[in-house]
C-alpha cells in the first residue's frame, strides 16, 4: 500500500495464481486499486461511470505485485512485479492502462512450457515495462533515494531480491534505468523491504527465520 500526494491510498492486488482474472475488470485480482482512507471510491479514478468495471480499479493486467513507491522527483507510482519463470518487472504507473499479464510476459511457466494465453512479450494497446530481468531474481520491496547523505546513491531506485539474496540498486537517469549494481551479496540472506530513512541511510529487512534490520551506506563511506 502506498499513499499518494493527494492522499488516497494505493493497494496492489496479486492474481493469486488464477491469471485470466488480472484481465477481467469485474474483479480484485491483478489489479491496482485506488481509494479513499475510508474505502470510498475517487471520482476521478479512471473506470468510473462503467457499469461493467469495478470503480476502484487504477491499473490492470498485474501478476504479483511486491513493492510500490512515489518517485519523488516525478510523484508518479512505480511498482516492481514477480514474473512467472523470468520476466520479473519494475513498471510506471498510469491510470487505466494495462500492464498485459497474461496476454504479455517476458517470462514462461515454471514447467518451462509458455504461458498458455500469451501473446507475445508486449501486448497491443497495452503498457510494457520500465524494466525487466530475463532471470528472476524475486524481487519484493522498494524504495527510490533522494536523501543529501550520500550523492553516491542520489538518482537510485533499490529493491530487495529474494531468490537472489540481494539489494539491487538500479541508477536512474531521465526516468531511465541507465545501471543497475547488486549488494549485500556476502549475507546470504533475502531482502524482504528497503526504505531510505529520515537519516539519510538505507534500511533493509531480511526475511529469515533470525530476520534482521541493516542500515547501509555506500562502501566508500566510512
Amino acid at each position: 500500500m502506498v499513499f499518494g500526494r493527494d492522499g488516497l491510498l494505493f493497494v496492489a492486488l496479486g492474481e493469486n495464481n488464477q491469471r485470466p482474472t488480472a484481465q477481467d475488470l469485474d474483479k480484485h485480482q491483478g489489479k491496482i486499486v485506488r481509494i479513499g482512507a475510508d474505502g470510498s471510491v475517487p471520482k476521478d479514478n479512471p473506470f468510473v461511470g462503467r457499469a461493467d468495471v469495478l470503480p476502484e480499479i487504477w491499473t490492470y493486467g498485474m501478476r504479483n505485485p511486491q513493492g510500490m513507491a512515489l518517485n519523488p522527483w516525478t510523484g508518479e507510482l512505480w511498482e516492481s512485479e514477480h514474473g512467472p519463470r523470468g520476466g520479473d518487472e519494475v513498471n510506471v504507473i498510469a491510470p487505466g492502462k494495462n500492464y498485459g499479464w497474461p496476454l504479455a510476459t517476458y517470462g514462461i511457466n515454471y514447467s518451462g512450457l509458455p504461458i498458455p494465453e500469451a501473446k507475445g512479450k508486449t501486448l497491443s494497446g497495452g503498457q510494457g515495462p520500465l524494466y525487466w530481468w530475463k532471470k528472476s531474481p524475486a524481487i519484493s520491496g522498494m524504495a527510490f533515494y533522494d536523501a543529501d547523505r550520500f550523492a553516491a546513491w542520489q538518482g537510485s531506485l533499490f529493491i530487495g531480491a529474494l531468490a537472489d539474496e540481494t539489494l539491487i540498486r538500479l541508477q536512474l537517469k531521465d526516468g531511465k534505468v541507465v545501471g543497475e549494481e547488486r549488494l549485500l551479496q556476502d549475507e546470504d540472506a533475502r531482502i524482504r523491504d528497503v526504505r531510505q530513512g529520515p537519516d539519510g541511510y538505507v534500511y533493509v529487512l531480511t526475511d529469515e527465520d533470525d530476520g534482521k534490520l541493516l542500515r547501509l551506506a555506500p562502501a566508500e563511506v566510512k
